[in-house]
Order: C-alpha cells, then structure tokens, then sequence
C-alpha cells in the first residue's frame, strides 16, 4: 500500500525523478498484492494491478537514498541484516509532527489477516505519514 500512495501523491504533486519500490523481509515469492488491501486502494481511486512482492536485498538497499520501514522490528531487522543502512532507515510514522506518540503509536501495524476496518486505518496512516514525507522531498 505505502508504494502505491507514495506514488499517486508524488504524481498528483508533479513531483517527477523519485523512484518508489518497496521489498519485504519475507520471502513471498513474488505473490501478487492481498486482495483487501488491492480493494482499500480502488476505494482511493489507486490502482494496484501487476504488483508483486519481491524480497529486500543487497542490491536494493544500496540503490535506496531512503529506506522506509513501518513497525520497528522491521528497523531492527533491516538493522541486522545491513547494518550500514540503518543511516537511511526511518520509521514512516516519524515524518509525523510530533505529538507525545507512545512507542507503539509510532508504528504503522500490518493489517494482513485483520478486518476490513484494520487496512483502511492502515490505508490512512500510511497516506498522513506519506504527506509528512514528501515536504523533505
């Protein structure tokens, strides 16, 4: 979803010369998008035909000015596995003014498996955070 939103607003910005793409610490197997969260994003008039996952590696992190994670224990994973990106790490909550955030406020959590409910609050954190990212654009 955060690639998806990170584009459409980037392209209804006419902010052009930044490449999103998104990589999991999961091994998917290049699975195509999870069908609630392909129908959260029709609902928002974004398109998520053709995605597929793919796996974070070497390579993609070397070609990132910026590596965007959404709960901490991706951080802390990323961390582990490619200690010298953690200087280009962020959590996307944290492009949110800060107002007094728990720890745990400060993460955006995965909605696979919830509620139709869980992806739309999810859909909504993630397209706050998102604006907050794009003023450092």
């Amino acid at each position: 979803m955060a690639e998806r939103v990170l584009k459409h607003l980037l392209k209804s910005r006419g902010i052009s010369g930044v490449e999103v793409s998104s990589a999991g610490l999961l091994d998917m197997h290049g699975a195509s998008a999870d069908e609630t969260a392909r129908q959260v994003l029709q609902e928002y008039g974004l398109d998520d035909e053709g995605h597929r996952s793919r796996m974070l590696t070497e390579a993609i992190i070397a070609d990132a000015d910026l590596i965007v994670a959404m709960e901490r224990k991706q951080l802390q994973d990323i961390g582990a596995r490619y200690p010298h990106a953690m200087n280009r790490s962020r959590l996307l909550k944290s492009y949110l003014p800060d107002t007094g955030l728990s720890d745990a406020e400060k993460e955006i959590r995965d909605p696979y498996g919830r509620s139709p409910f869980h992806y739309r609050l999810c859909y909504a954190e993630v397209s706050l955070a998102m604006e907050g990212l794009i003023k450092c654009i």
